[in-house]
């Protein structure tokens, strides 16, 4: 028996995490190109039994598209971005690309990884100021483009702001880091940016204190 949902909705369909790293990047790459989707937030039995169906490992977050069924963050990201070309959030040369693949890389492993571990409660003691030492240090690369190391909006913006959104639960600020707190400003209220959110997530907007 074919499993009930994405079929009888739209086109593409996002099983998501309700808070999460991964799942956040493939939810701001589909509200930067402005795609018709339904979200499915994996948070009972029922739907992780429908996810199931699609996706044996239940891993989020997991993208479907009629036949195609797609999982990890990076995977969805670059065929959304190749499937639906505008905006582009990769280059168009070769080299590019595999600098901004680089860019999201790291991003998401020496940023992304600890920070995670904060808001598990399982980072190491030191690891809140390393971490604040490193997003600081960093502060120099957003005076050098409008966006994160480019002059357009990319696929390394979208592995950055969910990063940033969930700073101040991590207890970290930008102190010192001009630069890369204008940036957080701006593109933390962007629109497309709130269309990117979960409810539990909007409950972590660095504007309420929490």
């Amino acid at each position: 028996m074919a499993p009930p949902g994405p079929r009888a909705r739209h086109a593409l369909t996002l099983y998501s995490a309700n808070d999460g790293l991964d799942s956040h990047l493939v939810r701001l790459v589909l509200a930067v190109k402005g795609l018709p989707h339904d979200r499915i937030i994996v948070d009972n039995p029922r739907v992780q039994q429908e996810l199931a169906q699609y996706n044996p490992l239940q891993s989020l977050p997991t993208l479907v598209e009629r036949d195609v069924v797609l999982y990890t963050s990076a995977v969805i990201a670059e065929y959304l971005d190749e499937r639906f070309p505008h905006p582009p959030l990769l280059p168009s040369d070769p080299l590019g690309r595999a600098r901004t693949r680089l860019t999201v890389h790291r991003v998401c492993e020496e940023w992304g990884r600890p920070l995670q571990a904060l808001l598990d409660g399982s980072a190491d003691p030191d690891q809140r100021e390393q971490l604040q030492q490193a997003l600081v240090g960093s502060n120099d690369l957003f005076r050098m483009a409008k966006y994160f190391l480019s002059p357009e909006f990319g696929l390394a913006d979208c592995a950055l702001l969910p990063i940033l959104w969930r700073l101040p639960a991590a207890g970290i600020r930008l102190r010192g880091a001009d630069a890369l707190q204008q940036y957080s400003d701006r593109m933390l209220a962007a629109p497309f940016f709130e269309r990117s959110l979960t409810e539990v997530e909007r409950r972590l907007d660095p504007a309420s204190g929490t």
